[in-house]
């Protein structure tokens, strides 16, 4: 069975910095695309970050975000600098059967097979 389980969530002041990680468990995503989302109160999921052999963001994070994998772990990371009150939601992880995606399948809720139960970000202004 596989689970993806996300932590590193908290309570953080603007301009601050958190690293979330989804550790997995029940296969090996090693080369696996996984992508990070988010959703706030009252909206949609939405895409933030998702790695294969590259990376890929969206342009509310670039430059601010970035994703990494560690395989011998079976976790990606995500880091979070220069945080915003707009960051605040629940962060999700998710995983693909694929080992490769572009455009749309990178970015889509849809198109991942597996979520984490997600955890809390609140960023105080």
């Amino acid at each position: 069975q596989v689970q993806l389980v996300e932590s590193g969530g908290g309570l953080v002041q603007a301009g601050g910095s958190l690293r979330l990680s989804c550790a997995a468990s029940g296969r090996t995503f090693s080369t696996n695309v996984m992508g990070w989302f988010r959703q706030a109160p009252g909206n949609e999921r939405e895409f933030v970050a998702a790695i294969t052999t590259r990376t890929y963001y969206a342009d509310s994070v670039k430059g601010r975000f970035t994703i990494s994998r560690d395989n011998t772990k079976n976790t990606v990371y995500l880091q979070m600098n220069s945080l915003k009150p707009e960051d605040t939601a629940v962060y999700y992880c998710a995983a693909q059967m694929r080992d490769y995606c572009s455009g749309y399948v990178c970015y889509g809720p849809p198109w991942y097979d597996y979520w984490g139960q997600g955890t809390q970000v609140t960023v105080s202004s």
